[in-house]
């Protein structure tokens, strides 16, 4: 996955509240931290640490970084070979099929092809000729891949198909992450990956949910939001510096927007979207809302002219603002 974007989204001091213990552990080029509220620290710390070793399985599966992952095998397959999988490669590929349908095309894993077009060999920005793009364009799209829920396999009808799963495979984690903890019986409990991913479970007791803050990037820490999360998950998307976000409809970066995030109720969905969202126009994403009322988006402009953050900002579901 991608190294996470380089200002925090979210922020909260979660350590504070009375009876939860905080853990830490490296992956996926970020750092990512469970929070159990429990009397028993032993016990909290056994169960996070399981976490952790699923988290680490799952990485080695889905990191398109590590040779013989999952997803490295795919991005190294023949056209008309199919190919067998684990399930969690399976599961996100599934995931990300069912996201870019319901946005027509704004979340696509096979962008890999697009963005090294847009980039040179020591990733600093370059504008590609319309024939590579044409070419990338061809080994883009999730009509590419033919997936079989039986046999667990994969197909490509081009080759090859370059997949990277940095906008789903954190959400995905933290889901997983969490399933685990709930088999250890511990319910009150949030997860996050580099604070771009959270995921919360029910709060601890006396709360209305785990506090969050959404911060403009940039701003001088400018407050947008403030959530009380609680069994839903958060996720932010937003442009790193000397890094382009494509339109994988277009195959051309989208410049419209610095920010953006959705909440929804599982990971690895907001995390999708956060990153749909970057490149949705206001209308998609409303759009989108009204047909998914339990999903909230907020999307933050930038000003082309001068390349700084603008005041119209889009906030759609019942976002709590700072008075």
């Amino acid at each position: 996955m991608d190294p996470a974007p380089e200002t925090p989204f979210v922020e909260a001091d979660w350590a504070s509240l009375a009876g939860v213990h905080r853990f830490s552990h490296e992956a996926m080029a970020t750092t990512y931290e469970i929070f159990i509220w429990q009397d028993d620290v032993s016990y909290a710390r056994q169960a996070a640490q399981a976490a952790f070793e699923e988290l680490d399985r799952l990485e080695a599966e889905l990191s398109r970084f590590i040779e013989n992952s999952d997803i490295s095998r795919i991005n190294n397959l023949p056209a008309g070979q199919p190919l067998q999988i684990g399930l969690a490669a399976f599961d996100c590929l599934k995931l990300s099929v069912n996201l870019c349908a319901e946005t027509e095309g704004a979340f696509d894993i096979t962008v890999g092809s697009l963005l090294e077009c847009w980039l040179n060999e020591d990733k600093s920005a370059r504008v590609p000729s319309e024939e590579e793009l044409s070419i990338a364009r061809k080994h883009t799209g999730m009509h590419l891949l033919r997936l079989d829920e039986v046999s667990l396999t994969v197909g490509l009808l081009e080759s090859p198909v370059r997949i990277d799963l940095g906008g789903v495979g954190k959400g995905y984690a933290l889901d997983q992450m969490a399933e685990l903890l709930r088999e250890w019986s511990v319910n009150a409990a949030l997860l996050h990956g580099g604070f771009s991913s959270v995921l919360a479970l029910d709060a601890p007791p006396g709360t209305e949910g785990w506090p969050l803050t959404l911060s403009r990037p940039g701003a001088g820490g400018q407050t947008l939001a403030r959530l009380n999360l609680k069994y839903r998950a958060v996720s932010g998307s937003g442009v790193q510096k000397g890094r382009h976000i494509i339109d994988p409809r277009t195959g051309r970066p989208v410049e419209a927007i610095c920010a953006a995030w959705a909440v929804a109720g599982d990971a690895a969905t907001a995390d999708g979207l956060s990153t749909a969202f970057m490149v949705m126009s206001p209308d998609e994403v409303e759009q989108y809302c009204s047909r998914h009322p339990e999903t909230l988006a907020m999307v933050v402009p930038q000003d082309q002219g001068k390349g700084e953050q603008t005041g119209g900002i889009l906030r759609i579901g019942h976002w709590k603002e700072q008075n």
